[in-house]
């Protein structure tokens, strides 16, 4: 599973960014996966996680001020479209694109199935017309 971010607001507007590895940490500090030095986004402001049971999970550090449309929240699961605030930050929340696995091998088969039911017709009717 993926998550995308779009960047509403800041030095980086406009752009998106994309997760596939979580937990995701954000923040000022240069270790983290998404760093901003916008007003207000503490070195380690929240992390996003991934859980099969739950969905996707924000969960704000201690004392860091989090807004997910417009409510502040500590722990929240997040839903496609909603926009988060950091300071002067804002991100809006979107699920990733889904990749679609190859069909190719299956596609084999079932064009060798095809293969393997003709040829033991034709083989039937020249057994039948020897006989």
């Amino acid at each position: 599973m993926t998550l995308q971010l779009s960047i509403l607001s800041g030095k980086k507007a406009g752009a998106s960014w994309v997760a596939r590895r979580f937990p995701v940490r954000i923040g000022r500090a240069p270790s983290n996966d998404l760093q901003f030095e916008e007003e207000g986004v503490w070195n380690e402001h929240l992390i996003l996680d991934f859980s099969p049971t739950d969905g996707f999970v924000l969960q704000a550090q201690t004392n860091a001020l989090v807004s997910l449309n417009g409510e502040t929240v500590e722990r929240s699961l997040l839903r496609n479209g909603d926009v988060l605030e950091l300071g002067s930050l804002k991100l809006q929340f979107w699920l990733g694109d889904a990749t679609q696995r190859g069909l190719q091998l299956r596609e084999w088969f079932s064009w060798a199935c095809i293969l393997a039911v003709c040829l033991g017709q034709i083989i039937l009717i020249y057994w039948l017309v020897r006989s």
